[in-house]
Order: structure tokens, then C-alpha cells, then sequence
């Protein structure tokens, strides 16, 4: 082999050695990098559980209770149905169905239903629909009867109920239910002239509360969780 041959030889074999040596500390480098940024990544995730931890656990906007403006209702207490009703002081009360029939759509049901806001009966055909009403627009009975029939949770309050009171119906109105907030319920100002201050009902149920205190919220929770979707044609 000629010399020069030898020298072109010699400097292609330094070259790929060269490259190979730089494409050793590139793959070097990328592993320090991955191994740091896991390193990070430990700390971090270190950072939030401490933080959880201190803060007592993982808990939901409603564990540490819930707010509607300046208004708030407490902490929950209690899941247990028979022990938040009878800490609350109200009243609950199941009762027989007064019927199912749909009314033609303009027929006032008049002082036919039973109890006192209703719970059951014949209705209109047209359900009053989900959600918070204003003052003094409340759905006719007969319209939110029907609600009733597929298992909604009607929260009503008195239109001499403090504006409070009406905020904090507001505040329980948003706690997440089933992943949403105002799950299937509705909220107004009562227009049958109920002897509560505030109620909820369901198909056949209703649970009243003639003052409201701290422990009424954990009543009508508990009301809530037991009877929502339980009508006998649920409509989603």
C-alpha cells in the first residue's frame, strides 16, 4: 500500500473514532438528563402528597364546605340518613302516591294534592325543567310534579326565607353530585304556602325544616343522596 493510501486510511480510522467517541457523550449526557429529570419528578410528586398530607387528606370542595357568594353551609358531618334527619330537628315523611295521570296543559291541579309542598299526583304533561329559578318565577305544581315523577330533588324555601338562606340552598344546589354540580335537582321559592322554611321532596318524600341551623345542611344531604333518581320514570 502506497504511503499515501496508508495516511487516507489512517485518518478515516480517526475520524470514525472521533465520531464514535462524540456519539458516547451525547447518549452519556441524555442519561444524566432522564435520570435528573426523574429525580425532579420524585421530589415533586414528594412536594404534593406532603401538601396533601398537611392539609389533611384529599378532600372536596364539599368536605371542606361549600360557598354560594359570602354565604356557606358547614362541613359534612355525617352520611347517615336517620342520624342527620334527627340532629337537623326537621320532619321527614314518606307518603302513598296520589297518581301518575298527565292533565291536559292547562289544568290547575287546584288544593287536590295531599301534602304540603306535593310530592306525587296528576300533573302536566310538561316537567319543569333542572336548574335554579328566581324568586317569584317558580314552575306551576303541576308542572314540577312531573319533575318529581322522574326522580329529581326539589330544594324550596319560603319567600319570607332570609336572602342567607336562600344563598346557602344556592351553596348545597352546588355540590357535585355524581360528578355534577345541580345533579338532577331543582331550586325555588315555594308558591303553595308550605308551614316550612325550607323543604326538599322527592316521588312520595319530603323532608321540612321549620328554622334553619347547621345541622338542617347535613338533613338535606342526606335526603338528597337517598331519594335522587328514585322516581318511578327517570328520565336522565
Amino acid at each position: 500500500m502506497s504511503s499515501r493510501q496508508e495516511e487516507k486510511e489512517r485518518r478515516r480510522r480517526e475520524r470514525e473514532e472521533r465520531e464514535a467517541a462524540e456519539a458516547g457523550k451525547v447518549a452519556s449526557k441524555r442519561r444524566l438528563q432522564l435520570v435528573a429529570g426523574a429525580v425532579i419528578g420524585l421530589v415533586a410528586i414528594a412536594a404534593v402528597v406532603a401538601a396533601i398530607a398537611s392539609s389533611g387528606g384529599g378532600g372536596s370542595k364539599a368536605d371542606a364546605g361549600s360557598s354560594y357568594g359570602s354565604a356557606k353551609i358547614p362541613a359534612r358531618k355525617t352520611t347517615n340518613f336517620d342520624a342527620a334527619v334527627k340532629a337537623s330537628g326537621c320532619t321527614f315523611k314518606t307518603f302513598t302516591s296520589e297518581g301518575r295521570t298527565h292533565l291536559p296543559s292547562d289544568t290547575a291541579v287546584n288544593n287536590s294534592y295531599k301534602t304540603n309542598p306535593p310530592t306525587s299526583g296528576n300533573h302536566r304533561p310538561t316537567p319543569a325543567q333542572d336548574g335554579v329559578y328566581a324568586p317569584g318565577n317558580t314552575p306551576d305544581k303541576e308542572n314540577f310534579v312531573h319533575t318529581l315523577e322522574h326522580g329529581r330533588i326539589e330544594l324550596q324555601y319560603s319567600p319570607k326565607a332570609p336572602k342567607v338562606v336562600q344563598d346557602q340552598l344556592n351553596a348545597l344546589f352546588n355540590e357535585p353530585v355524581k360528578g355534577a354540580n345541580g345533579y338532577h335537582m331543582l331550586l325555588f321559592e315555594n308558591n303553595t304556602n308550605m308551614p316550612y322554611e325550607v323543604a326538599a321532596t322527592a316521588w312520595t318524600h319530603l323532608i321540612g325544616c321549620t328554622t334553619v341551623t347547621d345541622k338542617t345542611w347535613d338533613a338535606l344531604r342526606a335526603f338528597r343522596d337517598r331519594f335522587v333518581d328514585k322516581g318511578p320514570e327517570l328520565i336522565p
